[in-house]
């Protein structure tokens, strides 16, 4: 059970003089966050359209909370998972093997893997990584003494790695979602873990994540696509990602001066996405967000994963954030459009009863796929051709 309360205690203390005035950010963000009319169960019509209230709330807010999405089971899978990877993480950020002095996860990987952060630190911001999108650094609390040198704080690649991330990633009503957002003929984005240990996990510095189409002649609020954030332990003030509501229409920001202006980076209006484990957030890609280091009692483990407009992907020059710049075309985008595939496969396996999502794109290209052995080795480096824009 989350006791928030003494979380945010533990929290506030970590801001020594400032420690009131974040204590009482964290509780009015939790109080304003819960006051929004944005979360709820997933909701269609009887024709199959995603529920207008929700189409209508996504627009608004710029995010919305579907509840009791992942069922008990499913998250168990998914929680198996995380034990296994855990076990066959590297020793450190320059190692090669596991505790066990076994090959590593991802040690042969040509993509990068795990982002590793020093306890509570913030290793993106205020630097040129991400193409710099990262403008401030967040305050960097001093870790317990026990605390490891480094911890691992982003899985990148992550179908390749975990069955239960897979067949979550293909969730049917998830996917249906997806077409009513960016169209039947919707693209694949990256996929990831993010890792909020308690007294160690790091912070992401305030940033939107579009790179691509700022000054586009055709920009709109949907134009960078979409994240879906699943919780697998849920999400507090403490140790969840805080969004500034409606910010995703309003082209790219000045973050260092809405900084300025609010006299930290406790940005004025944010507020902290509140939710329960099973719980899954879309969270649109220019929605200003971030999350502060997580100093309070509670794991936060998020599987993410993002999808596209086809339009705003194919022959694009990709931003170069989550694989090389390429123009995106029709056989990259082929080639990594594979992952659902196999994802829809391997979740008609394990949950045969579910009516399979059918991919537009698949049907009318008779493409068929069967999750097995040649298809996790196919699955590889997958990430790769992530269409990062």
């Amino acid at each position: 059970m989350i006791n928030i309360a003494e979380s945010i205690e533990a929290c506030a203390k970590h801001y020594g003089e400032e420690a009131d005035a974040m204590r009482a950010y964290l509780l009015q963000g939790q109080e304003s966050a819960l006051a929004l009319p944005n979360r709820g169960p997933l909701s269609f019509t009887d024709t199959g359209e995603l529920a207008e209230e929700i189409r209508t709330a996504y627009s608004e807010y710029g995010f919305y909370i579907f509840e009791n999405v992942l069922s008990g089971e499913e998250l168990d899978d998914i929680k198996a998972d995380l034990d296994l990877m855990r076990a066959r993480f590297p020793t450190g950020p320059e190692s090669q093997v596991n505790a066990a002095g076994e090959p590593a996860l991802g040690a042969d990987a040509k993509a990068l893997t795990l982002v590793w952060s020093k306890p509570l630190g913030d290793p993106l911001g205020g630097t040129e990584l991400a193409n710099g999108r990262h403008q401030v650094k967040m305050f960097e609390p001093e870790a317990s003494e026990d605390a490891p040198q480094a911890a691992p704080f982003i899985l990148l690649g992550s179908l390749q790695f975990s069955d239960a991330c897979l067949r979550a990633y293909a969730h049917p009503e998830l996917l249906k979602v997806t077409e009513a957002i960016n169209g039947p003929d919707f693209t694949p984005f990256n996929e990831a873990l993010f890792i909020k240990e308690p007294g160690i996990g790091a912070a992401v510095s305030w940033h939107q994540d579009g790179v691509t189409h700022w000054d586009s002649p055709d920009f709109n609020e949907d134009i960078h696509g979409f994240n879906f954030m699943a919780q697998v332990f849920g999400s507090t003030a403490v140790n969840g990602v805080w969004v500034v509501p409606g910010t995703h229409k309003q082209g790219k920001l000045n973050i260092k001066a809405l900084v300025a202006e609010s006299g930290s980076e406790r940005l004025k209006g944010a507020v902290p996405i509140v939710c329960n484990p099973g719980d899954v957030v879309i969270c649109n890609r220019q929605l200003l967000h971030g999350s502060f280091p997580n100093c309070g009692f509670e794991p936060r483990i998020t599987v993410n994963f993002g999808f596209h407009k086809r339009s705003s992907v194919l022959g694009v020059m990709g931003g170069g954030i989550h694989s090389d710049a390429q123009v995106f075309d029709d056989e990259i985008v082929a080639r990594r459009s594979r992952a659902i595939g196999y994802a829809i496969d391997a979740r008609r396996q394990r949950f045969p009863e579910e009516t399979p999502y059918q991919y537009q794109p698949f049907l009318a290209s008779d493409s068929t796929y069967q999750w097995n052995d040649s298809a996790r080795a196919a699955l590889k480096d997958y990430n790769l051709d992530d269409l990062s824009i």
